[in-house]
């Protein structure tokens, strides 16, 4: 049972690399939301956890948010290269935004932790979501490079694609290293929906800047888009905020 549930953990993490390759990362990381509906549908079928009028009403509210965001979001990729990626991440708005989640971070971890990182759940957290933004970014470009490797084209060749590599190994155990920190100190249902809101709008920012999805689209879908995100947060928030609260239909009318 263990290795089936490593196995599918592995497939689910190759099928999400590869909707970064495919998709815009706009849309992608919101729909993350949907693995923690999943989870706790299944937990409330299997494991006979409690899924509460409030959680059921936060699956409901996720998975409308999740289809008015992949109604509205970018439907076109403006990367499909490693040499349009490099071009990319030398524009000036990427690089001031990289510099800016580098020393944030910095002085996250050096100055604002050891103060605050006990008292209050946003320090470690922003941590995470700023450097996650840019592990991201690494994803999508060894996501293109996979797909130019299977093309043919020599891109175990390229630094870029090695570079990206290493950068995405450190990103992501810096990522983990501060999530697993911030889950010792504080509840999960308190971390959870934080990270959620964080990650996702970091990750929409740095797509924003170095991508330019958000470029082409109409004022339509843009509203569509973060008025699909809000509602996932709605979603996250009552799915976690109430899990523990013995509320029940039946006593609905005595909040009337």
């Amino acid at each position: 049972l263990w290795w089936a549930g490593l196995l599918c953990m592995g497939v689910g993490e190759a099928a999400n690399f590869a909707a970064y390759a495919f998709a815009p990362a706009t849309l992608v990381t919101p729909l993350g939301a949907l693995s923690v509906l999943v989870s706790a549908v299944l937990s409330s079928a299997f494991l006979n956890e409690q899924l509460n009028v409030h959680g059921k009403i936060g699956c409901i509210l996720s998975i409308l948010g999740s289809t008015v965001m992949v109604i509205h979001a970018p439907q076109e990729e403006e990367v499909s290269s490693l040499e349009s990626m490099a071009e990319k991440l030398k524009d000036p708005g990427f690089i001031v935004f990289a510099v800016c989640v580098l020393v944030s971070s910095l002085l996250l971890i050096f100055v604002a932790g050891p103060r605050y990182g006990r008292s209050n759940v946003l320090v470690y957290v922003l941590v995470c979501s700023a450097i996650g933004s840019l592990s991201v970014s690494c994803v999508k470009g060894l996501g293109i490079a996979l797909k130019e490797l299977f093309a043919g084209k020599p891109v175990l060749k390229e630094p870029l694609g090695w570079v990206l590599l290493v950068c995405l190994v450190i990103c992501i155990s810096v990522q983990i290293n501060y999530l697993n920190k911030a889950l010792d100190i504080f509840n999960t249902s308190v971390v959870t929906p934080v990270y959620y809101v964080l990650f996702t709008t970091a990750v929409m920012t740095c797509s924003a800047i170095l991508f330019k999805e958000w470029q082409h689209m109409v004022l339509d879908n843009i509203i569509g888009t973060i008025s699909g995100f809000l509602t996932i947060v709605c979603g996250i928030f009552l799915l976690h905020a109430f899990r523990d609260m013995p509320f029940t239909p039946d006593l609905l009318p005595l909040f009337l």
